[in-house]
């Protein structure tokens, strides 16, 4: 869709709110009314055309004691979906009696195929509806979104001449719109969950090239291959990475399936993201059978607490889950409390005896855990492009369920690489971000090795601030870091390392134990040692000589009664460490002719002042 049509769209949805809303709603609710209407004129547009062949077929299954007309109708409709009400949305903004049409409205609402009906009760559609009524603007929303001057459909609209009158509405273009009006909405009002779940589609585009680029040479036509988002929001994320993944492969001769699974757990977004491939879904395409039984693809819930994939291994894991957000309501949903961490039981987060099960107070670690555990034991194995915030790359002590992971992770040589992302790329937030990326079948010159590749300083400013968001991650900004992750070379903005690098020894310093009086205690002649409080040692793995070494060197020369206890793994990384850019001092001569000046000016002023 061009830029000057998508704007018209936008505007034409915006001012709806304005037009219609006004005076009757509270500001901070004109998303819950624009957004759900929305969502459901893209469906309904589509069932138009074959309206009157749906009901004469219902009509004869009804008379034949058909009871499940339901693959009879989505044959007709050409989609996963169909509505048996004598109504569309057109035919009911023509209805004058208010009192008729919110019952008309109902019915029609009611006559929908069970996975409509779900995206309509997580909607909210039934109380938007009865609260438009009671303030008689039920009518003035319906004429709005039936206008014949928009296009909501994934269909474009013909003239009388045949030629393209209004372009369609793609997947990828309703998700764009859906989360601008969303970010939008939010920010005109002070609402506080402004871009909660926005990932900005430049950037999704970077994270489904990372995914694809590095393995397209082993993409098979007539190979379906899986994509997975745990938290896929309005499914952008999923959808942009289905279209460059075909993109890409398309490029190299190939002509794979693509199948896409999601989990989402805010109602609205998971509402849209399901009508959206719904819209986009072959017939019979729309659920997954499992051992377990039948699960759709976009699964609702919470991922942590309750996998709507549970057994479900993919090819490729994409996602951008939420960072810095406490997890305590799934630890409830578990029948837990905050000190009872250590009995969850999900093997999502264990690797034999081991526990990932970070701190209360962030659950992206979970998602990563979640996302590791899904991979595929195959040729390709599985590539997890995963959004964090910084924290993911050192919180945790040694032994902690955050180290743990990482050490897993690195220690069963799955990191490919981290990229460091430039700050203020996303709408809600100023703070900088880093992909992780994970496979475990690493090529053969990656083996042993992790890249960390700096981009902070690789992005295109924006004319026009969105939000916090003042920069954009453009077409060439992404070739630039594809090419330093797939050159694989040192360079100032990627550095390479031993999988060691980053792990180190945690080890709690010893100090012989005294009685009250300040006497050495010992038993059996031997001086007992005991734990000084507060004093570790932090022993990087690749340490000359190790434990050993270290204390040799370190300790034994400045502290002769001091000695090491029992050891304990961690991992952590440090983008600093290896990307620090220190400022180089003025010289001295340069500081004190500029304080010179200063004082020279200083001087001046003062004898104008006084004559």
């Amino acid at each position: 869709m061009e830029i000057a049509q998508y704007n018209k769209l936008k505007n034409f949805i915006w001012n709806i709110a304005n037009d219609v809303l006004v005076h009757a709603f509270a500001k901070g609710e004109y998303k819950d009314v624009i957004l759900p209407f929305t969502v459901l004129r893209r469906m309904d547009v589509l069932l138009e055309d074959t309206k009157a062949q749906v009901l004469a077929k219902k009509e004869f299954c009804d008379q034949h004691n058909i009871k499940d007309a339901g693959p009879l109708l989505t044959v007709i409709t050409g989609l996963p979906f169909y509505n048996t009400s004598r109504f569309t949305m057109q035919l009911l903004k023509d209805n004058i009696n208010p009192q008729r049409l919110e019952a008309d409205v109902y019915d029609y609402f009611n006559g929908f195929s069970p996975d409509v009906q779900d995206i309509i009760e997580k909607l909210k559609l039934r109380r938007v509806v009865q609260d438009l009524s009671a303030k008689g603007r039920l009518g003035a929303i319906l004429e709005k979104f039936t206008d014949p001057g928009i296009n909501l459909s994934s269909r474009p609209v013909l003239g009388a001449d045949g030629k393209m009158a209004l372009p369609a509405l793609d997947n990828h273009t309703m998700g764009t719109l859906f989360e601008e009006l969303l970010q939008r909405f939010n920010e005109e009002y002070s609402v506080t969950e402004a871009g909660e779940h926005f990932t900005p589609r430049d950037y999704v585009k970077l994270l489904a090239r990372l995914a694809a680029e590095p393995v397209k040479d082993l993409l098979k036509t007539n190979r379906t291959y899986t994509i997975y988002d745990g938290a896929c929001g309005t499914g952008g994320i999923l959808t942009v990475t289905q279209a460059e993944m075909k993109r890409i492969a398309g490029e190299n001769g190939k002509h794979p399936k693509l199948l896409i699974f999601g989990q989402e757990l805010n109602d609205r977004t998971y509402a849209t993201c399901k009508a959206d491939l719904m819209i986009s879904g072959d017939i019979g395409q729309f659920s997954y059978t499992t051992k377990d039984g039948t699960f759709q693809y976009i699964a609702y819930g919470s991922t942590i607490s309750d996998d709507g994939h549970k057994g479900e291994k993919f090819d490729f894991c994409v996602s951008n889950p939420p960072f810095g957000t406490p997890w305590k309501t799934d630890l409830e949903k578990w029948g837990l409390g905050e000190k009872e961490k250590k009995d969850i039981s999900d093997w999502r987060f264990y690797h034999g005896e081991t526990s990932f099960i970070p701190g209360i107070g962030d659950c992206q670690m979970l998602f990563l855990a979640n996302n590791v555990s899904r991979m595929k034991d195959t040729e390709q194995g599985t590539r997890i492009v995963e959004v964090h915030n910084g924290s993911s790359l050192f919180t945790g002590n040694a032994g902690g369920g955050e180290s743990n992971l990482r050490r897993h992770i690195i220690e069963n040589d799955m990191l490919e690489a981290i990229i460091a992302m430039p700050e203020k790329d996303f709408y809600n937030t100023g703070i900088g971000t880093y992909i992780w990326v994970v496979t475990n079948r690493k090529e053969a010159r990656r083996k042993g090795k992790v890249q960390l590749i700096d981009a902070t300083g690789i992005s295109t400013p924006l004319k026009k601030n969105l939000g916090e968001k003042n920069c954009e991650t453009s077409d060439a900004d992404a070739d630039r870091i594809m090419q330093l992750l797939m050159d694989f070379k040192e360079t100032p903005e990627s550095k390479i390392f031993d999988n060691a690098e980053f792990g180190y020894w945690e080890v709690p310093v010893l100090r012989p134990k005294r009685d009250k009086a300040g006497n050495v205690v010992r038993k059996h002649g031997e001086v007992v040692m005991a734990k000084a409080k507060g004093e570790t040692e932090q022993i990087p793995l690749k340490y000359p000589g190790g434990i050993a070494g270290f204390y040799e060197k370190e300790i034994r020369p400045y502290d002769s009664e001091a000695q090491l206890g029992e050891p304990t793994v961690g991992y952590e990384l440090s983008f600093t460490k290896y990307f620090y850019k220190p400022v180089k001092l003025r010289r001295v001569e340069a500081i004190m002719a500029e304080l010179g000046a200063v004082e020279d000016k200083a001087a001046a002023v003062l004898r104008e002042i006084m004559g």
